[in-house]
């Protein structure tokens, strides 16, 4: 049996709904983003660049993030414990997915923010 040391959550419901709140936020996100490309006015820079200088634009922006995080963490750990059984092998691909997953949150914190 493997231990959930390593899991995001509690435990495995805790996991799975996680995952589905983050789900749901991502699904709200891209709603959002293809209707404002697909229906919105032209495209222009000053156009993109408006939109995201709004506060709740960033934060909006910014929980659809987290939320990637949070469901590519989940989601991995669950497939990494169901699928790689050597312990050394599921170390390294579940610290590779951490370190990348910190590394895109902290780059997009700064993207967004301008930091």
């Amino acid at each position: 049996m493997v231990t959930s040391i390593t899991s995001f959550g509690r435990s495995g419901l805790y996991d799975w709904m996680i995952q589905r709140v983050t789900a749901v936020v991502l699904a709200v996100y891209t709603v959002f983003m293809i209707g404002y490309l697909g229906f919105g006015a032209e495209l222009t820079y000053e156009a993109w660049t408006g939109l995201f200088e709004g506060t709740a634009m960033r934060i909006f922006t910014l929980l659809a993030l987290l939320s990637f995080a949070a469901h590519v963490w989940i989601g991995m750990w669950s497939v990494s414990t169901d699928y790689i059984k050597p312990t050394v092998l599921r170390f390294v691909f579940q610290s590779a997915t951490g370190l990348l997953t910190f590394i895109y949150v902290i780059w997009g914190i700064m993207i967004l923010w301008g930091v």
